[in-house]
């Protein structure tokens, strides 16, 4: 009726909330009319600052995530060439300190596997010398069982 902006909160006896606004405004811009026509505050400094505050930090994650969005390759289309440089720019720094992880990785599995061989060289040469000393120690004893029975070997 006569474009008049209505809003209305009622609360229950429970603590129930109702509201009804006009469909033209919100109840928010209301009570913003509200307290600057009637000169009364509803919100404190603190709520204000807060408030400010709340849609700072909602607006930045929105961007964190259009950011994040555009690194991940989504929603390109949408950038111009020079929004798109500092992105593959990004991507160069990215793919550059991961090749250079794989690299590092790389010669640490190469330095392992020259100490494996090394290791591998020193048993065997310590083995070879095992099995010297072994059939050294075999030829003793035999040599010395013929010594003591000449009738046996001869008998061989």
């Amino acid at each position: 009726l006569c474009d008049a902006q209505v809003s209305l909160v009622i609360f229950s006896s429970l603590g129930k909330l109702s509201e009804y606004c006009s469909p033209s405004t919100t109840l928010s811009k209301m009570l913003e009319r509200y307290q600057q026509n009637s000169g009364k505050k509803l919100w404190d400094a603190t709520h204000e600052n807060l408030s400010a505050e709340i849609d700072r930090i909602k607006k930045e994650n929105d961007n964190m995530q259009i950011e994040l969005r555009h690194l991940k390759g989504e929603d390109l289309n949408s950038l111009n060439p020079k929004e798109l440089l500092p992105i593959e720019e990004g991507l160069q720094n990215g793919l550059t300190s991961v090749r250079e992880k794989q690299m590092d990785f790389l010669k640490m599995l190469r330095k392992n596997e020259r100490m494996l061989e090394e290791e591998n060289k020193r048993l065997k040469y310590l083995l070879q010398h095992q099995q010297l000393a072994i059939e050294g120690s075999m030829r003793e004893l035999q040599i010395s069982y013929h010594q003591k029975d000449p009738e046996y070997a001869d008998q061989m």
